[in-house]
């Protein structure tokens, strides 16, 4: 692994449970439920490492084994399981009555999330007394337990190309394929951030796309003190045209009309001083705006 990817990992980079840690604490603004706790799975078991609204410190340190509890029939099962009156349900083995009923929660809602069919972790927001779960609270948490699954897809795929990009005991710059791979990631995060609503996931893709763009700074030429600004939509673009996308493709692909997709490669070919696109893919990648 070149010594850059090291120290970009080592830089900041969050890690799963925070990023978990952030979706626990929206779970609670969104559903209102009073306490929310969740953890990722490893070996067959939910770590719950992030708690926000507890009155006690019950939580803490605990792993719920697959198929056991709630929260591991949500994850065996990969679908939300309620129990509404936790103390006296019989659809559950009641092996963590000491973590839930020791904090006095009531009713118990578990939302596995799933990241390409496998269930990654699990969710839980629960109130002290007992408290209907309809759709005020389950949209929110679905959509809570959505836009985790999406991020840790996409921490994935990143992390799955960027090993590929610098295998053990190659030199640190990327080959011919690893760059194409590292490319085509950059592009799909360009395309998956133009449909996110949400301000934060959105900033969050972008310093992953930093991150991916910043990994052949070292190939580009830092000489060529090209100063140019491009547009978010301009740089959306330009990452299609740099894999040999059509302006049909691009306008699917970013939904948009095919003559605004020529009208903003036009103008990023005007700011780059480039006549044709590959000019300006050219100049983009020289000045570190693509990868």
């Amino acid at each position: 692994m070149s010594s850059y990817i090291a120290t970009q990992r080592s830089r900041g980079t969050e890690s799963d449970e925070q990023v978990l840690a952030r979706a626990v604490a929206d779970l609670v603004r969104r559903t209102h439920f009073p306490v929310a706790f969740g953890g990722l799975e490893h070996d067959d078991a939910i770590h719950v490492t992030s708690i926000v609204g507890a009155r006690t410190r019950s939580l803490e340190g605990l792993v719920v084994q697959a198929s056991r509890g709630l929260g591991g029939r949500a994850l065996v099962e990969k679908r939300p399981r309620l129990a509404l009156d936790y103390r006296s349900s019989r659809t559950i083995t009641h092996d963590y009555d000491r973590h839930v009923l020791g904090e006095g929660i009531a009713t118990l809602f578990a939302v596995p999330v799933l990241v390409s069919g496998r269930a990654r972790g699990v969710i839980y927001c629960g109130s002290w007394a007992e408290a209907a779960v309809g759709d005020v609270v389950a949209r929110p948490a679905f959509a809570v337990a959505d836009e985790l699954s999406s991020e840790l897809r996409i921490r994935e795929e990143v992390e799955r190309r960027l090993k590929l990009s610098t295998p053990a005991g190659e030199a640190s710059a990327l080959a011919p394929a690893a760059r194409e791979e590292l490319r085509e990631t950059y592009a799909e995060l360009r395309s998956v951030a133009a449909s996110v609503d949400d301000p934060l996931v959105r900033e969050r893709l972008q310093r992953v796309e930093q991150r991916l763009a910043a990994l052949t700074s070292s190939e580009t030429d830092a000489a060529a003190d090209l100063d140019v600004k491009l547009s978010p939509r301009e740089i959306d673009v330009l990452a299609c045209a740099a894999l040999g996308s059509t302006n049909a493709e691009i306008a699917t692909a970013l939904s948009l009309r095919e003559g605004t997709v020529k009208s903003y490669l036009q103008s990023a070919m005007a700011k780059l001083d480039a006549s044709t696109r590959h000019a300006a893919v050219a100049r983009a990648r020289r000045a570190g705006i693509l990868p």
